[in-house]
Formats: C-alpha cells, structure tokens, sequence
C-alpha cells in the first residue's frame, strides 16, 4: 500500500485573461473624436450628447471637448462631451 496519494493532474489551474473594462477617459478630461471613453458589457453608463454606443457596448466620443458624467432619469449614468 502507498503512503501517500500518487501525484495526479491537479484540478486547478484554469482562468481567464482580463478583458481590461472600465473608464478610459474621466470628468473634465480633453478628448478627441473617436477617442474610447467606456469599455463595458451592457449598458452600465449611457450615452449622451456627443457620444455613440459601439456593438460591444464601448462608449466612444463622436465631437471633440470635455468629458463630463452625470445622472439622468431613474437614477441611470450618463456620459456626455461638452463642446470646447
């Protein structure tokens, strides 16, 4: 009989990469058209004047100036580009 249990494949070892979510540009920060502003699954924050909703959900500026988040109707995030 064995002393101890024979070494076997473990059981753990797997898990994904990060898929690097979140704010990219913040308040009162100076963007570009085209610039990412969120990266998100689903629609946690919305978009607002000035910004489109990619496929992937992504948040991304459509007219240059400033980043500006607030809260809309029903307590729901928004984002939107002041104009400079």
């Amino acid at each position: 009989m064995a002393t101890s249990k024979s070494g076997g494949s473990t059981q753990n070892g797997r898990d994904s990469i990060g898929k690097r979510l979140g704010c990219k540009r913040f308040d009162g920060q100076v963007v570009n058209s085209g610039e990412i502003l969120v990266r998100q699954r689903g629609s946690r924050v919305n978009p607002g004047v000035g910004v489109m909703q990619g496929s992937d959900d992504t948040l991304f500026a459509i007219i240059p100036g400033s980043v500006k988040f607030y809260q809309g109707f029903k307590g729901r995030k928004f984002v939107k580009i002041e104009a400079a």
